[in-house]
């Protein structure tokens, strides 16, 4: 089912990769329902939807998509929810908020039925596809940065070196060379195991503590928030949350093609332009969005921390299985997903170093031709500095179509790459980011 020998690859691989994946995004479980409790939705409600959701976009990108990729509520898009939508809204709570993430999934499960996804992964040109490759990695890696606390926030000039003396950033470096250490002498699973290493020590240190015990039982207390697609639509027009469907359509749609690509080229599971079985890939996050907007959680993505568990050797569906069914499990050891994940300086260093492995991208970008490198750099520049994959691949898909049409090259463009180079920039103008 899952071609092990085909992919050179083995149960003990998939194993450690979907270990090292879940570990580096288990993070989300705790953060996503912090964030969504500031617009009133239960903790509880919200952890248990998110675990849900997570699982079974996951389960669909590994068994019927054959991807090691893991599905999970996306971070921005649930700032954006808490934040934009539902508090910046007098009147407007969340049980209506969640009726337009269930409409954008609707329209996002229709839309992944028909061919237009997988004709805009062959659309975007490979220039762009590298870079976003290399964006992702960036990201990833200045998100290892500053969660360790190696780089932090400075009034003058953004970011500055962090403190070298806290201990935390102390043992995020000790980790850091650990990992560097077993990925250096070739060890299967060197990620996971610099993390399981790093873990150890924090726990002797007393960095890491489990104050809260280790088990709790999953519930919903609110059951079901929203299930009548009319009465949903409904609330949409009647709240105009048009621009709120939209933006949680557009971003979604290419956070997961962005992801998805980036992570299949570093797995070498790309068939020359086009991405095998794209559409089943690209249904699993719009599936688990509509369903897990009926639980009460934000819309889903690809999870770019899926590179890790590619670095550590996933290469089938057999990976995102695992990463499932250890969502599954962890929904029942919250306090100690919890503690782990609260702890940066355990999963960061696994961050950075697949971060610098994607990097690698950039080789295959033309620099010589203007048209072609700027719309590259702007991606590559723009998705660790706003933290947000969608608007990396926005000022990409903005930028090249115009540097096309002013070096009189608009006819290499593809019509596709025109009309979300449009839609983009309604988005990025007329939607609060």
């Amino acid at each position: 089912m899952f071609q092990l020998e085909k992919h050179n690859s083995s149960f003990k691989k998939e194993l450690t990769a979907g270990f090292t994946t879940f570990f580096t995004m288990a993070y989300i479980m705790v953060v996503n329902p912090l964030i969504l409790l500031d617009a009133g939705v239960p903790f509880q409600q919200s952890f248990t939807a998110t675990v849900i959701a997570a699982m079974l976009g996951t389960l669909i990108m590994g068994l019927y998509a054959n991807y090691p990729i893991a599905i999970a509520p996306a971070m921005g898009l649930n700032a954006y929810f808490a934040y934009s939508v539902v508090k910046t809204n007098q009147g407007l709570d969340y049980h209506i908020a969640f009726s337009a993430v269930f409409v954008a999934g609707i329209l996002f499960v229709i839309l992944s039925l028909t061919p237009l996804r997988s004709k805009l992964i062959e659309a975007i040109p490979n220039n762009l596809k590298h870079a976003i490759t290399a964006g992702i990695g960036l990201f990833i890696a200045f998100l290892g940065l500053r969660m360790s606390g190696l780089i932090t926030a400075h009034p003058s000039n953004l970011v500055a070196l962090g403190d070298l003396h806290s201990p935390s950033v102390i043992l995020a470096l000790i980790g850091l060379l650990i990992t560097l250490i077993f990925y250096s002498l070739n060890i299967n699973g060197a990620l996971f195991f610099g993390m399981i290493l790093t873990g150890l020590i924090a726990f002797l240190t007393g960095q890491l503590q489990f104050t809260n015990g280790f088990v709790s039982m999953p519930t919903l207390p609110e059951g079901i928030l929203v299930s009548n697609p009319v009465t949903a639509f409904r609330e949409v027009i009647e709240y105009g949350l048009y621009s709120v469907v939209f933006s949680f359509l557009l971003v979604t749609l290419f956070d997961t093609t962005g992801t998805v690509l980036g992570v299949a080229e570093q797995a070498g599971l790309m068939k020359g332009n086009k991405l095998p079985r794209a559409e089943r890939a690209l249904l699993s996050d719009s599936v688990a969005t509509l369903f897990g907007s009926m639980l009460g959680t934000s819309p889903t993505s690809a999870y770019v921390e899926s590179a890790s568990g590619v670095a550590a050797g996933g290469r089938t569906g057999l990976t995102a299985v695992f990463i499932a069914l250890l969502l599954g499990i962890g929904a029942f050891f919250g306090p100690l997903i919890s503690a782990v994940s609260g702890l940066s300086a355990i999963t960061a260093p696994s961050l950075i170093i697949v971060g610098s492995l994607m990097v690698g991208s950039v080789r295959h970008i033309n620099w010589e031709l203007p048209d072609e490198a700027f719309p590259a750099f702007l991606v590559l520049l723009s998705m660790p500095l706003t933290s947000s994959i969608a608007t990396g691949i926005s000022l990409g898909f903005i930028s090249y179509p115009l540097m096309k049409i002013l070096r009189g090259k608009w006819r290499q463009v593809h019509p596709l790459v025109y009309l979300f180079g449009v839609l983009f920039a309604i988005q990025l103008i007329a939607v609060p980011h």
